[in-house]
């Protein structure tokens, strides 16, 4: 269910959002330009059908990496599913550390970190067989630097304060980093452990996302690209009131409309959060559980922190109010905020003869 879900919302993605005009989208635009279905059609057709074959290969490749490094094949099948899908669901109990194995935490880690990239940027790259082309995808660039940047940081605290080996904090950090970025949520250790300070940081990369046009849910690195140099561009105009800017993102202009819908976007999804957040910890009495687990289940990651539902915990205890708001925020997260507000316009429902 995980496998076939990553590329159902991949291809809801390139076939719906963009008619939303969907903020961020701009890789998809030049896929398929134009709002109208006439010019939609045969992109979309040949765009799923790549991305499939580009997802089936990754998958099978995944398997047999695993199964060279030791794993059974059942579990090889179900750990490549659920990783490339970035449900990160596994058959062990103690997620991908249970398997007490470096080189299955490096497989893990290399072919979760390509389901955050976009699926469409892969497809072009194997047919035009040029690598060079993810690092002139400015999102790319962008995802790669903050997934680093945030996972030595993390590595240093792992190493100065818990006592980690070199290698051992950048293993434990870059994998835990990524594995929420993504929203894959599956664990090499249990962070739980981990001091307050990398618990932040953690918490902090719950809400940094994956790639437009990858498996993974939340705010999409695109939305926060486009706020960062929409900041960076008023605080410019602040010293240049007269200054004409436009917002580009690979050399594309961004439109205003697309600007206000980024903005609105981030507004509803931290207010949401906020919400869930705040009714959570009424119910829950527990300010870690409630804060953790409202981004947890908004962005479709799974583990969140504490005993109860860390990375080695679940959510059965909880109570049923409080499993209903995270079913709601698991439904908002992974269609998106807006195609599910439109949802409830009457225009949407009207049969047009």
């Amino acid at each position: 269910m995980q496998w076939l879900g990553g590329m159902g919302i991949i291809v809801l993605f390139i076939a719906i959002l963009p008619q939303f005009a969907v903020a961020g989208r701009q890789m998809f635009y030049a896929e398929a330009p134009g709002p109208t279905e006439e010019k939609f059609t045969p992109r979309i057709k040949n765009t799923a059908s790549a991305i499939w074959i580009v997802y089936t290969t990754l998958t099978f490749l995944c398997v047999v990496c695993l199964w060279a490094a030791g794993m059974p094949i059942f579990d090889c099948i179900c750990n490549a599913m659920s990783t490339l899908s970035a449900g990160g669901f596994s058959p062990n109990p103690e997620s991908i550390g249970g398997y007490h194995s470096n080189a299955v935490v490096y497989i893990i880690f290399f072919f979760m970190f390509i389901a955050g990239t976009s699926f469409v940027m892969q497809s072009r790259v194997l047919t035009k067989r040029d690598p060079r082309l993810f690092w002139k995808s400015e999102e790319f660039r962008f995802y790669t630097k903050i997934i680093i940047v945030v996972s030595t940081i993390l590595a240093l605290f792992l190493y100065i304060e818990h006592h980690y080996s070199c290698v051992e904090a950048f293993t434990a950090s870059f994998y835990q980093v990524l594995s929420l970025a993504t929203t894959t949520g599956s664990s090499s250790e249990n962070y739980h452990l981990w001091g307050l300070d990398c618990k932040l940081i953690l918490f902090l990369s719950m809400f940094l996302s994956s790639c437009s046009g990858s498996a993974g849910g939340g705010v999409k690195m695109t939305r926060w690209l486009l706020i960062y140099k929409y900041i960076k561009n008023e605080m410019y105009k602040i010293l240049y009131p007269n200054a004409v800017m436009s917002i580009k993102i690979d050399n594309i202009v961004v439109s205003t409309p697309v600007i206000k819908q980024t903005i609105f976007f981030m507004l509803c999804y931290f207010l949401i959060f906020g919400v869930s957040a705040f009714l959570i910890t009424i119910v829950e009495k527990n300010l870690v559980i409630g804060t953790s687990a409202a981004i947890a289940s908004l962005g479709d990651i799974g583990p969140a922190f504490g005993a109860v539902i860390g990375p080695l915990g679940n959510y059965s205890s909880l109570s049923i109010f409080t499993k209903t708001i995270f079913i709601l925020n698991m439904l908002i997260g992974r269609l998106e905020i807006i195609p599910f507000l439109v949802l409830f316009q009457r225009e949407t429902w009207n049969v047009k003869k």
